[in-house]
């Protein structure tokens, strides 16, 4: 699946991906590829990336915001304070404050 994360500053984050936790008013839920589409008001809380690899990301002063998990470096973490998710034909756009 594809994900975009957007802030109204810039595009902290654009990549392939396995899947994504995010949290949600109703609690954390993860998609993967496939998942049916929706749309979904986020939380503050921390949006979970879990990638097979980072070789083909790249990291620059716009997504020093994004920390490697500590468990598991083929988790990226970006805490986020509120959002919007949409997700749909396996690409996830996620709005962020």
């Amino acid at each position: 699946m594809y994900l975009e994360i957007v802030t109204p500053e810039a595009v902290l984050f654009s990549s392939e991906v396995d899947s994504i936790s995010v949290p949600g008013i109703e609690g954390e839920f993860q998609m993967l590829n496939n998942h049916a589409p929706i749309v979904s008001i986020l939380k503050e809380g921390n949006i979970k990336i879990h990638t097979h690899t980072k070789q083909h990301l790249v990291f620059d002063e716009l997504n020093g915001h994004i920390s490697t998990h500590a468990d598991d470096d083929k988790i990226l973490v970006l805490t986020i304070q509120s959002g919007t998710l949409e997700f749909k034909d396996n690409k996830a756009i996620i709005l962020a404050d």
